[in-house]
């Protein structure tokens, strides 16, 4: 079956974005935003600073010590080019420049939700932790510890000790010889 597009009613109001000039399909938001932070970036290097420095030395240095035929921006008329272009410069240099802050503060505060979503995980972790280690504790305490069962059984050897050797009493008063018979070999 073929897809049938719909068709637009009477009572639906038609969208009608017009644009003056028209962006290129393949030109996103996101390449522009790109290429703004690529351009901040560039302007705030030492590199990018030499450079305009040099070009306005070179500029300034031409129009006022070549010879009036040559010079392009004379000093009389207060280097009017010039102003022109550092202004333009400015006046678009500005607005990058706060669009590149502006995607890196969305950027900084995807990553501090993140942080605190990570952080609230950890502290979770280290609660339910620590109830366990308590619990673990409490059920350490109840539980027999090493020394507590050798304490036990020095206790019980002692008194096996002193009963055998009244049973041994006893039966050597009885005058028993199977005594002998049961009586361990001394090493």
């Amino acid at each position: 079956m073929s897809e049938r597009r719909p068709t637009s009613r009477v009572d639906t109001p038609q969208e009608v974005r017009r644009q003056l000039i028209r962006r290129p399909s393949n030109f996103s938001t996101e390449t522009f935003g790109v290429l703004s932070e690529k351009f901040a970036r560039f302007m705030g290097t030492p590199r990018f600073l030499i450079w305009m420095s040099v070009f306005v030395v070179v500029w300034l240095a031409w129009n006022t010590f070549a010879p009036e035929a040559a010079q392009f921006d004379p000093r009389a008329l207060n280097y009017t080019l010039l102003t022109l272009i550092l202004s333009l410069q400015a006046s678009y240099a500005a607005p990058l420049i706060l669009l590149a802050q502006n995607r890196q503060d969305d950027r900084d505060r995807v990553a501090l939700e993140q942080d605190r979503v990570q952080a609230e995980r950890a502290l979770a972790d280290t609660e339910y932790l620590t109830r366990e280690v308590a619990a673990l504790r409490i059920a350490l305490r109840d539980a027999a510890t090493r020394d507590f069962i050798r304490s036990e059984l020095r206790d019980l050897l002692e008194e096996m000790e002193v009963k055998g050797l009244e049973v041994r009493r006893r039966e050597e008063d009885e005058g028993g010889d199977d005594v002998a018979e049961r009586k361990p070999l001394a090493p």
